[in-house]
């Protein structure tokens, strides 16, 4: 084949026949390079020599992007390649490999903690509760937010405890930036920083499974350090409950309460032992009133079946059915009642109970049942705790007819020690309440 010597005004000139599918110029300077034009498309700088007796042809680039010179060279470095005894065609797909690997990890150093734990918190989202999801938004929104309520008179939301950490690149959380963090956030709000540090362990565990995030994290959770966690303290035993004797009072103060769905609710949450966030999620359609059954949102294990005990049944079938929530609100963007716990905080401090938590009354309902012969594992099954025994775990079952005995008693004693009786069957329209 002929040869002559490239310039850039020989390759600009150089085109296809008419006629022709492909067409070659080749240089006489740098031995295997090559141009190659088609009637349509761009020219390009190609390598082509024997391997192994058999012809190979390697694409260079495009004109635009090479000069002659730097062709020429690269012509010459695949030969070499050759002289080697190495496959040019392997050795740049390699190279094109190593290339994209770089790429990729340079991509996930540079990626931000914002941006994976938007990625983290979106992909979850669907296996967790509805509490468990708004934490995760809260510990890292970044505050400023015009407020009325909760913010102590400031008007504006303060950002959250894992906000300072938002801006920084993944790859810079580690153990001594963790720490740092937490020593500070635990000095000036150790509770809520010490939830947001559990959040963050299991978020960065998340990251160390994930393809595209585990070049920016290290082997050892960072978060997981001795020094970290000792920065919040230890956790305090909560205990505030409601006592057999603050019952008449505290059932008197709730049903005075002027919002109808919240003075509901709150009973209903004393009655089941459910958590504040599981009982408000309450939808219609988990109420069973021909079989007399509630299904639960659990956080635990996805959903529960719980008896809907007499009393518990009249409170929700006197509630208005505004929409597909069993509580309600005609002011609250997500359709149902928001956590209500100024309102009971003036209700207990009405009955005279100071520092009774919504989470409170779950643990009031535990606390009251040990006046009552009732199992301690009929307990954890309404209220959705995991078996503490094997026996629990893996022998026994109980139907929701046998928990139902059970919980009828457990709410007939609370009722009774609030000084309210009931007469009548389960079915609609026949409980009637008696105040002593």
């Amino acid at each position: 084949m002929a040869k002559i010597g490239f310039t850039a005004g020989r390759v600009a000139a150089f085109k296809c026949p008419v006629g022709k599918s492909q067409a070659f110029l080749w240089d006489s300077t740098a031995n295997g390079l090559g141009l190659r034009v088609t009637p349509v498309g761009k020219p390009s700088f190609v390598f082509q020599s024997e391997f192994q007796s058999k012809t190979i042809r390697v694409t260079i680039g495009s004109p635009v992007a090479w000069s002659v010179s730097d062709a020429q060279n690269k012509a010459r470095e695949l030969q070499r390649q050759i002289d080697e005894g190495r496959d040019p065609r392997v050795v740049k797909a390699a190279m094109t490999k190593a290339d994209a690997a770089i790429r990729q990890t340079t991509k996930q150093q540079a990626v931000t903690v914002a941006e994976a734990w938007g990625d983290y918190v979106s992909q979850r989202k669907p296996h967790w509760g509805e509490r468990h999801y708004q934490d995760h938004l809260t510990k890292a929104a970044s505050g400023g937010r015009v407020q009325a309520r909760g913010t102590s008179g400031r008007g504006t939301t303060i950002a959250g405890p894992l906000h300072a950490l938002m801006h920084l690149p993944l790859r810079d959380l580690n153990a001594a930036t963790i720490e740092a963090w937490a020593a500070k956030e635990g000095a000036a709000r150790p509770t809520s920083a010490r939830l947001a540090w559990r959040l963050l362990k299991v978020f960065l565990g998340w990251c160390a499974e994930q393809p595209g995030y585990t070049q920016a994290v290290p082997d050892k959770n960072p978060a997981k350090t001795k020094r970290a966690r000792e920065a919040f303290g230890p956790a305090g035993v909560k205990s505030d409950v409601l006592q057999r004797e603050q019952l008449k009072g505290w059932f008197a103060a709730v049903q005075g309460v002027g919002n109808p769905v919240i003075a509901a609710y709150l009973q209903v949450l004393l009655l089941t032992g459910g958590r504040p966030g599981e009982v408000m999620g309450l939808r219609w359609v988990d109420v069973n009133l021909q079989w007399r059954g509630m299904t639960i949102r659990d956080k635990v294990d996805g959903e529960r079946v719980i008896p809907l005990t007499p009393y518990v049944r009249h409170l929700v079938v006197s509630l208005p059915k505004r929409n597909e929530w069993v509580f309600s609100s005609p002011t609250s963007a997500s359709g149902h009642l928001t956590e209500p716990t100024g309102i009971h905080t003036n209700a207990s401090k009405v009955a005279g109970i100071d520092a009774l938590t919504l989470h409170g009354l779950r643990r009031s309902f535990k606390s009251l049942t040990e006046w009552l012969e009732v199992p301690v594992g009929v307990v954890a099954q309404i209220q959705g705790h995991k078996p503490s025994a094997t026996a629990e775990k893996h022998y026994t079952v109980r139907p929701l007819e046998l928990l139902r005995l059970h919980h009828e008693k457990i709410e007939a004693w609370i009722l009774e020690q609030a000084g309210l009786g009931f007469e009548g069957t389960t079915t609609q329209g026949a409980l009637m309440l008696v105040v002593k």
